[in-house]
Order: structure tokens, then C-alpha cells, then sequence
């Protein structure tokens, strides 16, 4: 048998010819439309591009995608089993740190048999019938396959095979041998696979630490806000301290509200250490429970019970994290030793409304900033001196101005560089300071200054992000796209699981035209932020100078479902770029996709 498919047309003009078919569907569909329908439908959206991607290029044909199943046919059975590969490859890739009971897991069969090809494309017959039997058959993230595929692609795919033994299945009348297909741990899947998924983090060379979010234990779901505050408030705090290596909050946040094993969240975060702790707050009392766990043992080295006024949370904060310098044996240098001054007591309602609008930043949306500028005008009418609530509100002005969001447009740069200052003044050795400055004088072209302010944010906290992340962006823009792609590598290890920087990374890629990199992290970027414009048409940019125009063309619907509005124009306005040849190589590939003029 050659490797193309024979067919047969009868009288009635209906096709009958063999082919291989891959069937999928997602396992646990209706508990994850349960726990949040809105999520799982972007999930499943953004699944089915790679999906349709990884079936096109391996010579195959998408039948149906009818609710959260997938049907394709193949020329070949090894073009079958090397898309179902690299598509369960990318869709775990695209999992990495979403929360266990959130992750979309496709389950895959793929049999080659006889089929029934209507006019109109649509197939029927036995072999469909098999294939969708063999899915049900495989775990969630795996692939079963029958005889007939396993006999005719081993030795041609980098997988083994084991055999399932002879299954009875539903509507079949014999039964169908299945075999679990196994990838090969050195198997790249295609251009999709990202290259930052072989192994898990090493430890750095000191001590290191995770800090998951606090549970909070006061009985009212809308204090949430609160001990996710405390929490962010000790990663912060903890952050500032150079003989620590500390993850960000964004990667952090990914375990919230699941039941973790410890010596995982180690090793997938790359560190020794684990805090956790719970929040009870009533009326103007807090009590904060927390324990330092060894990732490596799952023992506890520590574990201790503040309770305070709620006025004196800084000083809890301040306490928990000398705790941890002490246990960990970790030396402050002279100048973070005198950083760390006492705080004195917080104005309760201020706080409160910080914390709450830091939350609504989170939420990326213009709606979200918003509620975010609210909460914070009300923070500081309550306490002017309230630094990171002047440091937030100008990183808002920022990103409404560059996402187009609640008409801000280059003027309101103004106001946000004052803001940014202001928050220097208030407290010159505030990182979030520093971070807002950085990226007010980026938007407005101000390279050289954006860049000597992001190095002093990380002199200020060697673990931040933010940091790393703002100074690779501006010194892409710049036209350093090594020194760029270093900067940003380290803000993901720091912070892996944060999107804005897989966006800014990708697109330092896709300068450099590492496109295989360059796709990976920027499919990563959009199952973490399914609804982005933006890396849509990068993506899309990225397959016009690859010669995949029919994918291009299929992202930039998607692109204009979601933004109408989106236009290249406010790309070109927006990004600080001081040569624009990274941004006209952007724009070339959408007009070889023939996307644009």
C-alpha cells in the first residue's frame, strides 16, 4: 500500500476511500464549563488554532470542531499520529501553570479505515465510528491509536506503542485492537512545541522561595482581595532581599484555591523553599498563619501565628519576612538592612482601597483599570503619602494609552510621568516606583532615561519581574534585541507564568526570526491571554513571512472578532521603536499573508 489514499466514487456520487482519522474531544468538558464558562470557551478557542495548525500541516483536513470535539481526516497515518503529537505536545506546553482543575486536556483517537465522502466534504462509515471508540479509550492528554495505524507508522514516528490489548467497543461489531501511543522523550513535536519545556527549573545558587497565595479564612468570599494583598505584600517585601531568589506573584497565583503537593510546586517553580499561609480578618483584627515547607522534603521548617491590629499589618509583614531571612540564614547587605525602616501604622480604609485597586489592574481590561483608578484616587485622598498608590495609577495611564483603552491618548503620558515622579519622591527606594517611571518614559520615546530607571529597579529588587520584563522591552525598542531576549528570559524565570512578557519575548524573537521560538511563545502568550489582539497579529505576521497564509488569514478573523477596531496604524503610533525596521518587518509579513497594504 503506497502512502496516499485510494478512493471510489459510486453511482449516488459519494466518495469511498481509505483514510486515517483523528477524532478529540476534552475531558471533563461540563466541569469546566461549570467552574468558568467564559475561560473554558477562550481555552477551547485558542485549542482549536493549534488544533487546525498542526491537522493543515501535516496534509490533513478539518471535518467538524462541533462543541468541544475535533474531527479530521489525513492523506496518510503518519501525518495522523505526528499532528495528534504535536498537538497534545503544544496543549500541555499551554498548560504549564494553570491550576490542575482548570487545564483543558483533549483526549485523542486515530484510526485508518474505510470512510464515506459526501460532496460537501463531510465523512461517515466504520472508520469514523472507530476512531471516536479509540478516543474514549485514551487518557486525558493522550493518544490511543488501532492496528491498522500502529502497523503502518511504527518505526516512522519518533513514539512507541503500547498494546491496549482487544477492546469491545460501543456500535462496533468486533472488536478493535488499541495501542497507547508514547512520544519519545527526545521527540520534537513541530514548530509549535516551545523550547523552554525539556526540563523543569534548577535551583539557583542561594536560597530560594515560592510564596502561595494565602487562604482566607474570614468566612466572606469578598475578602479574597485582602489575603491576596498580604500575600503580594510579603512576595514583595521578600523580593527586595538580594540573597533571595524570590518568584513573582503571577506564577505564584496559578496554584490559588488548589490542594498542592509542595515538592511539585518545587519543582515546577525551581525553588527549595514553599510559604503558605491563611487570613482571617474580623472587624479591625487580622490573624495571619503562615509555615515555611522545604519543597525538597515536604518538611516543615517553620510555622508561626501573628495576630495584630489591622492598622500594624505592614509590621506582620515585616515580621514574617525577618522570619524567613533568619531561618534561610540570608545576610542583607548594608543598604538593604537600612532600607528596612519601620513602617509605622497603615490607614486601614486606605489600604483597603490600594489593595483592592491593585486587584483591578489585574483583571487587564479597560474596564478593570477603571475600577483599578478609582479605587486608588480614593487610597490617596484618604493618604496622600500613600506611595505605590501614585506608582499604580500612573502604570494605568500607561496602559490605557498603549491597549487604546478609555481614550487615553499621548497627552495623558504627561500626567503618568507625573505620577510616576511623584511616587519617586515619595519613596526612592520603592520598586513599583521605578517600574512606573520606566515604562511612562518608554511610551514616550525616552529610551536612554526608560533604561537607566529600570536598572536602578533592579538594583532596588533583585528579584523584580517587572523590572527585567520593562528593561527587556525598552531595550527591544532600542534595537538590542540580545541584551533584550537575556532581560526578558530572566523576567520569566522569575515570573513564568506572566503573559505580558511572553508577548514581549516572542516579539524580540520574531525580530531576531527565530520564528520556531517565536510561535511557541507567542501560542503560549495566548492560552494564558486568550483574547489579545496584539499577538494575533504578530502570530499572523509571523506565518505570512513562513508562507502559511491560510492560517494567517484565519487568526486575523479571530483578531477582528475580538477588536473590531484594531488597526496596524495604532501599532505604528504606539510602539517607541527608534529604528522602525523591527516594525516594518511586522508589517511585511502581514502583507505577504495579504492582511494588509
Amino acid at each position: 500500500m503506497g502512502s496516499q489514499m485510494s478512493s471510489v466514487v459510486n453511482e449516488g456520487g459519494l466518495k469511498q476511500r481509505l483514510a486515517a482519522i483523528l477524532a478529540a474531544d476534552v475531558a471533563g468538558y461540563s466541569r469546566l464549563m461549570a467552574i468558568d464558562a467564559n475561560a473554558t470557551v477562550a481555552a477551547l478557542d485558542a485549542a482549536r488554532a493549534v488544533f487546525r495548525a498542526e491537522i493543515e500541516s501535516n496534509r490533513g483536513r478539518v471535518i467538524d470542531m462541533a462543541g468541544d470535539s475535533v474531527l479530521a481526516v489525513f492523506e496518510t497515518a503518519a501525518g495522523a499520529v505526528t499532528a495528534a503529537v504535536a498537538i497534545q505536545h503544544t496543549l500541555r506546553a499551554a498548560c504549564d501553570g494553570v491550576p490542575h482543575d482548570r487545564q483543558m486536556c483533549f483526549r485523542i483517537g486515530v484510526h485508518m479505515g474505510d470512510v464515506i465522502e459526501k460532496a460537501d466534504g463531510t465523512v461517515y462509515g466504520d472508520g469514523v465510528n472507530i476512531a471516536a471508540r479509540l478516543e474514549g479509550l485514551a487518557d486525558p492528554g493522550g493518544i490511543v491509536v488501532s492496528d491498522a495505524v500502529c502497523g503502518t507508522v511504527r518505526g516512522k514516528v519518533g513514539a512507541s506503542f503500547v498494546d491496549q490489548g482487544e477492546q469491545q467497543v460501543k456500535n462496533i461489531a468486533h472488536p478493535v485492537r488499541a495501542y497507547k501511543l508514547m512520544p519519545a522523550a527526545s521527540t520534537a513535536s513541530t514548530s509549535a512545541a516551545p523550547p523552554s519545556q525539556a526540563p523543569m527549573p534548577r535551583l539557583p545558587g542561594k536560597p530560594s522561595l515560592a510564596v502561595l497565595p494565602f487562604t482566607n479564612m474570614s468566612g466572606d468570599p469578598e475578602q479574597e482581595y485582602f489575603a491576596d494583598g498580604i500575600t503580594e505584600d510579603i512576595i514583595t517585601d521578600c523580593s527586595k532581599i538580594s540573597g533571595l531568589f524570590v518568584i513573582a506573584r503571577n506564577s505564584t497565583f496559578t496554584f490559588k484555591k488548589q490542594s498542592v503537593d509542595i515538592k511539585d510546586v518545587g519543582r515546577k517553580l525551581g525553588v527549595r523553599h514553599v510559604l503558605e499561609g491563611s487570613v482571617r480578618r474580623v472587624g479591625m483584627k487580622v490573624r495571619i498563619n503562615v509555615q515555611l515547607i522545604d519543597a525538597e522534603s515536604g518538611g516543615h521548617v517553620w510555622a508561626d501565628r501573628f495576630d495584630r491590629d489591622l492598622e500594624d499589618i505592614f509590621l506582620v509583614q515585616d515580621e514574617v519576612t525577618r522570619k524567613i531571612v533568619q531561618t534561610l540564614e540570608v545576610a542583607l547587605t548594608g543598604s538593604e538592612a537600612a532600607r528596612r525602616q519601620d513602617l509605622g501604622k497603615v490607614n486601614v480604609e486606605a489600604y483597603d482601597h490600594l489593595i483592592r485597586g491593585k486587584s483591578c489592574i489585574l483583571q487587564f481590561s479597560a474596564a478593570g483599570m477603571v475600577e483599578a483608578r478609582t479605587m486608588l484616587e480614593r487610597a490617596l485622598a484618604i493618604d496622600p503619602g500613600l506611595t505605590q498608590a501614585y506608582a499604580f495609577l500612573s502604570i494605568i495611564h500607561s496602559t490605557e494609552y498603549v491597549n487604546a483603552w478609555n481614550g487615553r491618548t499621548a497627552n495623558d503620558l504627561e500626567h503618568a510621568l507625573w505620577l510616576a515622579r511623584k511616587a519617586c519622591e515619595t519613596a526612592a527606594f520603592e520598586p513599583a516606583s521605578h517600574d512606573a517611571l520606566t515604562l511612562a518614559l518608554m511610551w514616550m520615546r525616552r529610551l536612554d532615561e526608560a533604561e537607566a530607571v529600570a536598572q536602578r529597579a533592579g538594583e532596588l529588587d533583585p528579584n523584580a519581574s517587572q523590572a527585567y520584563g520593562a528593561l527587556g522591552s525598552v531595550l527591544h525598542f532600542a534595537g538590542q534585541q540580545e541584551r533584550a531576549l537575556e532581560a526578558l528570559e530572566q523576567a520569566l524565570r522569575l515570573d513564568p507564568q506572566f503573559h505580558v512578557w511572553m508577548h514581549a519575548l516572542g516579539r524580540v524573537q520574531f525580530t531576531l526570526e527565530r520564528y520556531a521560538d517565536a510561535e511557541a511563545t507567542f501560542k503560549r502568550r495566548l492560552i494564558h491571554m486568550p483574547t489579545s489582539d496584539i499577538t494575533r497579529a504578530y502570530l499572523a505576521s509571523l506565518y505570512g513571512h513562513t508562507g502559511r497564509h491560510d492560517e494567517a488569514h484565519r487568526l486575523w478573523e479571530e483578531l477582528m472578532a475580538i477588536n473590531p477596531r484594531y488597526a496596524v496604524e495604532h501599532s505604528r503610533r504606539v510602539l517607541p521603536y527608534r529604528d522602525t525596521a523591527p516594525f516594518e518587518h511586522f508589517v511585511q509579513g502581514l502583507r505577504k499573508a495579504g492582511l494588509v497594504q
